[in-house]
C-alpha cells in the first residue's frame, strides 16, 4: 500500500510527525487546563450555563466525550495537512499523490545494497524490472558482442554497438511514464524505410552521434527517462561470439561429459585481447551482491564472462555472487539441459569461483505448451563441480509466462539471499559445501 511507504525507515518522515502529534498534545493540554480555570472560576448562570454545557459536551460521559474529542481532532489535522500539501505541491508536481513514491526513491532506494546485475537480453531487464523497486544503486553490465552467424546493421551502417539490449535496460530501469517506455519499444513496420528499427535504437544511434560516443549517449538517455542506476557495456571494443574449434572440451582440453551432445558445445570472443571497460570493473569490485543471469547462456551469459578482466574482476569481488538459472531450455542452445548442466557449461568455459549461490525455480505447476519449443528447466542431480556451491530453489516464475521469472518474485528471493548472507560473509567466508534449500 501506498500509505505504508510513509512508515518505510530511513524516509525522514516519521519523526517530524512525532514532533507534530508532541505539539499539538502539548497545546491541548495547555488548552484544556486554560478551559477548566476558566469553567471553574467564572460562575455561569441561566442560558449561558446551558450554552457551556452543550458545548463542552457535558452530557456525554467523560471517556466517550475525550475519545470522540481526539478522534475529531486527528481527523481534522490529517484531513488539513493532506489538503495543504496538496495544494502547495500542485504547482511543482502533475500528481501529488506521487509524493510519497519521490520520497521514497529519493530518500530509502539510495540506501540500498550496491547491486550489478551481468547479462543480456530480456533476462536481465527482467531482473533489473524488480530489483529498482528495492535499491537505486544499480549496475547493468551488458554484452556488446555480435552473433558471428547474424550481421548487426547498426555497427555496419551507423559505426555503433547494437543498442538492443541496452534499450531494454533503460526502459526496466526508468522512472518515466508507461507512454515513453512503449514509444522507446515502438517498432517501425513495413513500408517507412525503417522496418524492422524500434525507435529506441534509433534514439541512442542519433545520440551517439552527437554526443561523439556510445558511452555518453547511454548517460544522456539515463538522465532524459530518469534512470535508477548505471548500464555499462562489457566492453567497446568490437567482438564477436564464435564457435570454439575445441568443441565438447573443457577448460583442460578434457571432452565434456554428462551433458547432451548437441548441446555440450564451446564459444570464444574474437578477438581475444578485448578490454573491459573500467567502469564495469569498478562497480564489480565495489559491489555488494553479484548477479549473473537469467539470459541465454551462449549469448548473453557467456560473452561477458569471457572478456578478459572481468571474470576476474568477478571471481576476486567479495560481494554475495550468484547465477540465476534459467526459467526454460532455449531452442538450438541448451535443449535438454538441466539447472546443473547450465553450471557445468560455465565451468568448463571460465572456471570455478565466480558465483557462490545458484537461484533456480522450484515452481513446476504451470507446464509449457506442448506445441513450444521449449521446455522447464529441471534441477538434474548433483555434479561433482557443484561441490563448492549453495543451491536455491525458489518459486521465482512468472504464472502469466512460464518460460520467464517474475521481476517480483525474483528480487524477492534475491534480496532475501542477500540479507541473509551479507552478514556473515562480511565477517569470514563461508567453509565450502552443498546444500539444498528450499
Amino acid at each position: 500500500m501506498t500509505f505504508l511507504k510513509w512508515l518505510v525507515p530511513g524516509m525522514n518522515v516519521k519523526r517530524w510527525l512525532v514532533l507534530l502529534f508532541l505539539g499539538m498534545l502539548g497545546g491541548a493540554l495547555g488548552l484544556g487546563l486554560v478551559m477548566a480555570y476558566i469553567y471553574r472560576a467564572v460562575p455561569f448562570t441561566g442560558l449561558t450555563s446551558q450554552i457551556v454545557i452543550v458545548l463542552t459536551l457535558q452530557f456525554i460521559p467523560r471517556i466517550e466525550r475525550g475519545i470522540l474529542l481526539i478522534g475529531l481532532g486527528v481527523g481534522l489535522v490529517v484531513a488539513s495537512l493532506f489538503k495543504l500539501s496538496h495544494s502547495l505541491l500542485s504547482v511543482f508536481l502533475p500528481n501529488p499523490r506521487d509524493l510519497v513514491d519521490i520520497l521514497y526513491r529519493q530518500r530509502k532506494l539510495p540506501r540500498g545494497p550496491r547491486i550489478v546485475a551481468i547479462g543480456g537480453g530480456t533476462g536481465l531487464s527482467t531482473l533489473l524490472r524488480g530489483l529498482k523497486g528495492y535499491t537505486s544503486n544499480l549496475t547493468a553490465i551488458v554484452t556488446v558482442a555480435d552473433d558471428w552467424s547474424r550481421a548487426n546493421p547498426f555497427r555496419q551502417q551507423l559505426g555503433i554497438l547494437a543498442p538492443g539490449d541496452f534499450r531494454n535496460c533503460i526502459v526496466a530501469l526508468s522512472d518515466e511514464e508507461p507512454l515513453m517506455g512503449r514509444l522507446f519499444q515502438y517498432r517501425f513496420g513495413e513500408g517507412s524505410g525503417l522496418e524492422g528499427h524500434s525507435f529506441g535504437n534509433l534514439f541512442i544511434a542519433a545520440l551517439a552521434h552527437i554526443t561523439g560516443s556510445f558511452e555518453k549517449a547511454l548517460r544522456e538517455v539515463g538522465r532524459v527517462l530518469a534512470v535508477r542506476g548505471q548500464i555499462l557495456p562489457s566492453t567497446l571494443d568490437e567482438v564477436r561470439i564464435c564457435p570454439d574449434l575445441g568443441i565438447n572440451l573443457d577448460e583442460d582440453g578434457q571432452k565434456l561429459s554428462g551433458l547432451p551432445e548437441r548441446t555440450a558445445k564451446r564459444v570464444r570472443l574474437e578477438p581475444a585481447g578485448v578490454v573491459a571497460h573500467p567502469d564495469a570493473l569498478r562497480a564489480v569490485m565495489e559491489a555488494d551482491m553479484v548477479v549473473i543471469g537469467p539470459g541465454s547462456l551462449y549469448t548473453s551469459v557467456l560473452p561477458n564472462l569471457l572478456v578478459p578482466g572481468l571474470r576476474e574482476a568477478v571471481r576476486s569481488s567479495r560481494a554475495v555472487k550468484v547465477f540465476v538459472s534459467n526459467i526454460a531450455t532455449q531452442v538450438g542452445d541448451t535443449e535438454g539441459m538441466d539447472v546443473l548442466e547450465h553450471v557445468h557449461i560455465i565451468h568448463s568455459h571460465v572456471g570455478h569461483g565466480l558465483f557462490d549461490y545458484v537461484v533456480a525455480n522450484d515452481n513446476f505447476s504451470s507446464e509449457v505448451p506442448a506445441d513450444w519449443p521449449t521446455e522447464l528447466v529441471r534441477l538434474g542431480s548433483t555434479q561433482p563441480d557443484m561441490a563448492d556451491l549453495r543451491l536455491v530453489e525458489m518459486d521465482v516464475i512468472d504464472m502469466a509466462a512460464p518460460t520467464r521469472h517474475d521481476p517480483g518474485k525474483l528480487s524477492e528471493a534475491l534480496l532475501k539471499l542477500y540479507y541473509d548472507q551479507a552478514s556473515r560473509r562480511s565477517v569470514s567466508r563461508q567453509p565450502a559445501e552443498a546444500i539444498h534449500t528450499a
